[in-house]
């Protein structure tokens, strides 16, 4: 069981919910330490005086806040005292609409429960309001001595608490990245042949299809290293489209999304489904036909190549990799 990372109440109008506060994301990167490059030893970050150069106890440390002539100094309880460090409520301002919200304020998710039986009443009352009326209830809190703007949002019966950057925290666009297309316009057809494309390439948003295919380059590094094998090389950066060619290019690729692989599915949405699934777990089988060895993503033919014993196997694209699989085990 999970233990929450805040605990507070929840008021709107005089309706006051005590409530707890979970973290709703795990991150699975691959984590490394850092080591002394011929050794096995740790490198540790200390917090050192860089006058003395000896090192500070963390009790020792207090905040200072450069003006340019000098540091005005801040005690950690000092933070704590003024308003509202102490807070331990969720005061809801008000209630938006959901749609409102551009996507580019949300940050963080937590899930909210309440703290007791007593008050599930009263969380699901909330909850049922918010879902039938499409709102979010929209309030600031205090967590670990920093205030955020928060939107409380319903998700299939719970309640759930979504951080929000302040406005000034949004950087201009206009201001932020160079060459932006400004008066550029695409041509009918081009606009046309963009449309058939990302119709091509529809699917169904599901998350469950996605997975994070970097870690597991790097786990199977890891791995490929420990056993003293070669590793697999990532395929060459994609080259630009320039604007010459760029009907061509979409339309060879509404092409492509339309053409039918041996599943009878589209190519796209194969090559998708198979980026997307896990890679399989390592086994033991009897020959493969050419065409299903084609049908794997490259990193799965790695390491079927690894497994074999292919020699070269580090510089292979997807098609040679598949074609020197069939060739050692005989067709």
């Amino acid at each position: 069981m999970a233990r929450p990372v805040w605990t507070g109440v929840v008021s709107f109008g005089l309706v006051s919910l005590p409530i707890s506060m979970y973290t709703a994301t795990d991150s699975h990167t691959i984590h490394f330490h850092q080591l002394q490059r011929g050794t096995a030893d740790r490198i540790r970050n200390r917090r050192v005086n860089e006058r003395t150069g000896k090192e500070v106890d963390l009790g020792d440390i207090v905040k200072g806040y450069d003006t340019g002539d000098e540091y005005v100094i801040v005690e950690p309880q000092e933070l704590d005292d003024i308003a509202p460090g102490r807070s331990k409520s969720i005061e809801v301002s008000g209630f938006v609409d959901l749609d409102t919200i551009d996507p580019i304020f949300f940050d963080r998710t937590y899930y909210l429960g309440p703290r007791g039986e007593q008050y599930g009443k009263v969380y699901a009352l909330l909850e049922r309001a918010l879902a039938e009326s499409n709102k979010a209830g929209v309030a600031t809190f205090v967590m670990r001595g920093r205030e955020y703007l928060v939107a409380l949002k319903p998700e299939n019966g719970l309640l759930t608490l979504h951080t929000l950057h302040w406005a000034d925290e949004i950087r201009d666009p206009r201001e932020e990245v160079p060459d932006l297309p400004g008066k550029t316009e695409p041509t009918a057809a081009e606009v046309k042949m963009a449309t058939q494309l990302i119709d091509a390439l529809a699917l169904d948003w599901d998350p469950e299809d996605f997975h994070d295919s970097y870690q597991e380059k790097v786990q199977a590094l890891i791995e490929a290293k420990q056993a003293g094998q070669t590793v697999e090389k990532a395929e060459p950066a994609a080259q630009p489209t320039g604007a010459v060619d760029l009907l061509e290019a979409l339309r060879a690729s509404v092409e492509r999304a339309r053409s039918p692989k041996d599943t009878g599915e589209k190519a796209s949405a194969s090559t998708a489904a198979r980026a997307k699934k896990p890679a399989p777990k390592k086994r033991t089988t009897a020959t493969k036909p050419a065409a299903e060895l084609r049908s794997l993503t490259k990193a799965e033919l790695y390491k079927k190549a690894a497994k074999a014993g292919i020699k070269g196997r580090s510089s292979m694209t997807h098609d040679q990799l598949a074609d020197a699989l069939v060739d050692a085990k005989g067709g």
